[in-house]
């Protein structure tokens, strides 16, 4: 039997870059092949080059044995060749159902759209990924996690033959993750072969056949799954030692920096309260819908709050933007860096000075000398990798992207910093990388409020752990000791009594 897909020699090349050299790999029908490597690897572009997203520079791509020439991914989608995309590829103002059957919509007399069909079948698919997302609302006032479940529902809408899922769960949590890696093995039992791209190991020791790791648009090493372990991967990858696992500490936290006290914020938050130290690290826990990113851009001032007090050293905030919450000590690094973080199209000088105009001018005008030496240090820092402080910003890997994220907002010395989705979309160096500037900032005094949809990124960070569940805080466990059944049985798992479920949670 011939293989599923079969690439030979492909190469692709981009003004000044060669993002693909010389890759041969061989996927067999019902085999999930891993592919990892790290930010800038060439993955996404391999996956996008075989659902005709990309044309190629050179090379061969044969499905089933037939050449596939040039194709749009249309094309590619009639041939059954479905990708979910790690960027959104989504149309912000159609609805759930409509971007699902976008350009195959159900019809009935006379050609006319069958709406009622079409968000059934809409519904039917997304309720296979365990959530509830109404299939007639408008994509653009969905969140990151709800906007990749649909994605998902959409690559799954297809007869297919091969799936390539570029980083499917990076907006996840377990739960989620869980129901799509059930629809995954279903599919591949099936006979669908599947490319699965990720930076979280653990997901392809629990899912993938074998695992193919691309380092610098070549390939590294093909290996099988129960062949190998996490340390050949990363030395694949990366080539040195990296550590995520939780590190010890003498650090001690101080006095109270920030205090939120019965925080409401409709529709998602309804009664949030969290206290957070200096020189602490508190992650906030909980499922997708849970009202954690919310709850934060309450505190942060970019989402009305119409309950609760908020605290900075002891002293009563009312921050009505995000200007007044930057003022008063508090900096955000949002969920979603590409669309609510950065201004992709501008340099890292730009981004960097944004929060410190007042530090980078003289008098009225901007400084272009100052705002290069204050970016220039923070490269040197947090050891971003860019041959200028001018590179153009939206350039850069996502790991580094992050970093500069990062830097705008430290750039400002907040006294309680809140970091949404440290690590979402990097890769496995660059999230070592990340853990190290998160403690190096608590060493110095800095308060942080974390949000993460990763539990194993949860236990390796946090002091302490506040879970959240329907829109409240619903209990709190020390971070050294806990585990992960103890942070999903309070998320999971909410009643009235707070006090009862942290109890259990502890005792458990």
């Amino acid at each position: 039997m011939a293989p599923r897909l079969q690439i030979s020699q492909l190469c692709k090349t981009f003004p000044g870059v060669r993002a693909l050299d010389d890759v041969s790999i061989s996927v067999e029908p019902g085999e999930i092949r891993a592919l990892l490597g790290e930010n800038g690897a060439g993955k996404s572009t391999l996956g996008k080059i075989v659902a005709g997203v990309y044309s190629r520079t050179s090379g061969e791509v044969r499905l089933d044995a037939a050449v596939l020439g040039d194709l749009d991914e249309k094309a590619a989608g009639e041939l059954g060749i479905g990708i979910v995309h790690q960027e959104g590829s989504l149309v912000p103002q159609l609805s759930v159902a409509e971007n699902i059957f976008a350009g195959r919509q159900p019809t009935k007399w006379f050609g006319q759209v069958d709406i009622r069909l079409m968000r059934e079948r809409a519904h039917a698919l997304i309720a296979q990924l365990g959530v509830a997302i109404d299939p007639a609302m408008k994509v653009a006032f969905l969140s990151p996690a709800q906007a990749q479940i649909v994605e998902i529902a959409k690559a799954l809408s297809r007869e297919l033959r091969l799936l390539i899922l570029d980083e499917p769960t990076a907006a996840l949590t377990l739960t989620e993750t869980e129901k799509l890696f059930e629809i995954v093995r279903r599919l591949a039992r099936d006979g669908v072969s599947v490319i699965y791209v990720s930076h979280r190991l653990a997901e392809i020791f629990a899912l993938c056949d074998s695992v193919t790791v691309l380092k610098d648009g070549r390939l590294a090493g093909t290996r099988k799954v129960a062949e190998t372990t996490t340390d050949e991967l990363i030395r694949l990858m990366v080539g040195r030692e990296v550590h995520l696992t939780r590190e010890a500490s003498a650090r001690q936290a101080g006095p109270i920096v920030f205090e939120a006290d019965g925080v409401s914020a409709p529709p998602l938050v309804r009664s949030a309260s969290i206290t957070v130290r200096a020189g602490e690290v508190v992650c906030l826990a909980g499922l997708i819908g849970s009202g954690r990113s919310e709850f934060c851009e309450a505190i942060f001032g970019a989402r009305r709050r119409t309950a609760g007090d908020i605290r900075i050293g002891g002293a009563p905030v009312d921050p009505h933007g995000p200007w007044d919450a930057k003022h008063a000590g508090i900096g955000m690094v949002p969920e979603d860096r590409k669309t609510s973080g950065l201004f992709l199209g501008m340099d890292l000088v730009n981004n960097i000075a944004a929060t410190v105009l007042s530090k980078v001018s003289s008098g009225a005008n901007f400084s272009n000398s100052k705002a290069e030496r204050l970016a220039g240090g923070f490269v040197k820092e947090l050891r971003i990798a860019t041959p200028s402080v001018r590179k153009i910003v939206g350039e850069l890997s996502g790991g580094n992207q992050q970093k500069v994220l990062l830097a705008k907002w430290l750039a400002m010395e907040p006294r309680l910093l809140i970091v949404d989705e440290p690590t979402r979309g990097v890769d496995v160096g660059a999230r070592s990388e990340i853990y190290r500037l998160l403690r190096g900032l608590a060493e110095k005094g800095v308060a942080l409020l974390v949000v993460s949809s990763e539990l194993p990124e949860v236990l390796a960070l946090a002091d302490r752990i506040v879970v959240m569940a329907e829109g409240r805080t619903v209990g709190e466990l020390p971070g050294e000791g806990a585990t992960e059944e103890q942070v999903l049985r309070l998320a999971t798992r909410f009643t009235s009594s707070v006090a009862n479920v942290r109890e259990e949670a502890v005792g458990a």
